[in-house]
């Protein structure tokens, strides 16, 4: 039978800046019992480097144990968060997407280390033996060319006796202002009823205008670039280091506009890099022609990924001010709240950012989680995160 136990305990392992975190404290069925992460920016900077635990810390209230995932047992792990004996009812267990996005041209041939660690996962899940496993990360877990971690998984999820239900989904089905297809992992104890996240907004959809980069930001107050709003130091971005970067924005239009429309420019010359000419002189804009570009007003943003703390990184220039998104429309637009604050350099704010899950997304799988545990379907209001761009009223009945 399902249980009706609250508040229940969560877990969160690659916690990171608590963006899966975040919904589950927000929600008033569930608490936070540890997390996890071992703080590595990238594998050639180290362990402790990304500084996320800091940001996790400010915003939940629960300082992550620093441990390497990779090599740490779970019973250490367990024990460093103060679990033994303790009933964990949720694990959310997120780790690097990086290595399975298809982004990075290498992971088509090359099996990158970091996937491994979804291998560790059933380790944890055998330790604590939670009602309800949650895994979020890229599409390529699931469809990839090295999908086999996945089947492990699965494999393994089951021997414990665990339902699955493995999905892609596009995360601005379900409000996200930015276009984020991802892989939702849920795995349920047999006594409950296994749902999916789908399942969840059957009969409903969010009103496509609400997941428009105009709904989410159009509000907050323009900024130079290196200055931050005296009201919030959240809304700041990097100054330009570079006078013919900032020119180069400058000089593309509004709105949607990239570096294809700096072809026809007076100074095309000038404000073209040596790999766009390259690109211009093969007819071809390569892999990654929103580098240096604008978001649309009238349309979602681009996937928001870790490296988008710079122009030329891919499509994060304001719709209309000659800049980056600051952290704080970068976070909105990845479904933080209003008010989330991110600790550390600028450049790792960004990262925490995009590597995080949305909250806008994990407060619905906390009410999933609700469901699963209850028996009881959530209202459609009761899926919108307080202090985000949604409100009830974005949510459409649907045939």
């Amino acid at each position: 039978m399902p249980g009706t136990r609250e508040p229940w305990a969560v877990v969160d392992l690659f916690s990171g800046a608590g963006g899966m975190s975040y919904g589950f404290h927000a929600h008033p069925g569930f608490v936070i019992a540890g997390a996890a992460d071992a703080q590595i920016g990238k594998p050639s900077t180290g362990h402790g480097t990304l500084g996320c635990n800091a940001t996790y810390a400010a915003n939940i209230g629960v300082s992550p144990v620093d441990a390497n995932l990779a090599e740490a047992s779970p019973a250490e792990v367990g024990q460093a968060m103060g679990l033994d004996g303790r009933d964990v009812t949720v694990l959310c267990a997120c780790p690097p997407c990086t290595g399975f996005s298809r982004t990075m041209a290498r992971n088509h041939v090359r099996d990158d280390s970091r996937n491994h660690l979804v291998g560790r996962i059933p380790g944890y899940v055998e330790l604590l033996r939670p009602q309800i496993v949650l895994i979020e990360n890229a599409r390529e877990l699931i469809m990839g060319r090295f999908s086999r971690h996945l089947r492990g998984l699965l494999d393994d999820l089951s021997a414990l006796g665990y339902q699955v239900c493995a999905r892609t989904h596009f995360l601005n089905e379900f409000g996200l202002p930015q276009k984020r297809e991802r892989a939702l992992i849920v795995a349920a104890a047999p006594s409950l009823t296994l749902h999916g996240l789908a399942d969840l907004w059957s009969g409903y959809r969010v009103s496509q205008k609400a997941t428009h980069v105009r709904r989410a930001i159009w509000e907050l107050p323009p900024v130079p670039a290196g200055q931050a709003d005296p009201g919030d130091p959240m809304h700041v971005s990097p100054r330009f280091t570079s006078p013919v970067n900032q020119q180069r924005l400058a000089a593309i239009p509004h709105d949607g506009g990239g570096w294809a429309d700096l072809l026809s420019h007076p100074e095309a010359a000038r404000l073209l890099t040596p790999a766009m000419k390259h690109r211009a002189r093969l007819r071809d804009l390569g892999s990654h022609p929103d580098v240096y570009g604008r978001l649309w007003w009238d349309r979602g943003a681009v996937t928001i990924k870790r490296e988008c703390g710079h122009i030329g990184n891919g499509r994060y220039a304001h719709p209309e001010q000659d800049r980056l998104c600051t952290v704080r429309e970068m976070a909105i637009l990845q479904g933080f709240p209003a008010d989330y604050t991110f600790v550390g350099t600028l450049a790792n704010r960004y990262r925490h950012i995009g590597d995080a899950v949305p909250p806008l997304i994990s407060y619905q799988l906390a009410a999933l989680a609700q469901w699963m545990l209850t028996g009881r379907r959530p209202e459609p209001a009761e899926l919108i995160l307080p202090g985000s761009h949604l409100t009830a009223a974005d949510i459409e009945r649907c045939d």
